[in-house]
């Protein structure tokens, strides 16, 4: 299986929820609450992230945006700043960077400058998606109308997310490289 199977399933599994959510799920182009936050990626997503940047006609604006943020969370950041390496195990990730938009976040139209290379983590928020502690998380935009049983109704299946795991296992092993990282220090 490749990066582009994943983001196959993924998508067929998201369209798939939208489907059931119909006019509950409220996420659209310039809709960005979810892009404020920082939240660690895998070495898959950063290597498609890069991908793409190296590509993007957005790349002086977006690489502006990049080091900025690599300035502001440095100091606090949990994990090594250095090598983008996170510890999400440190107690201060909890409270790391919740303000902060994401370097990726174009401020005028609040949209992704890099959308077709986002992380799983970005395609997946909004619909309902089961939690470690067995709960159904969605974006607090969506679903505000919504019986419980219509958001069970729209969960997404969580298939892909076992394969996620499977493929960057596999991607860290040929490349030698750790996760989980911040979308700012995949950039810089």
């Amino acid at each position: 299986m490749t990066d582009s199977d994943l983001i196959q399933i993924t998508t067929a599994a998201l369209a798939a929820s939208a489907a059931k959510a119909g006019a509950h799920l409220t996420c659209h182009a310039g809709c960005h609450q979810c892009c404020i936050g920082v939240f660690p990626i895998s070495a898959l997503d950063a290597h498609r992230l890069r991908s793409a940047y190296e590509l993007s006609p957005k790349r002086a604006t977006i690489q502006q945006r990049v080091e900025a943020a690599v300035q502001r969370l440095t100091p606090t950041f949990p994990g090594d700043p250095t090598t983008g390496l996170l510890d999400t195990e440190d107690p201060a990730f909890d409270d790391f960077a919740n303000d902060e938009p994401c370097p990726v976040l174009d401020p005028a139209t609040g949209t992704c400058d890099l959308y077709e290379a986002r992380p799983i983590p970005c395609r997946t928020f909004g619909p309902p998606m089961r939690t470690e502690d067995d709960g159904l998380a969605v974006c607090e935009l969506c679903f505000t109308t919504a019986t419980p049983e219509e958001i069970a109704a729209a969960e997404v299946d969580p298939t892909f997310l076992s394969l996620e795991e499977d493929l960057n296992a596999e991607y860290e092993q040929q490349t030698a490289t750790q996760s989980p990282t911040l979308i700012a220090w995949a950039l810089r």
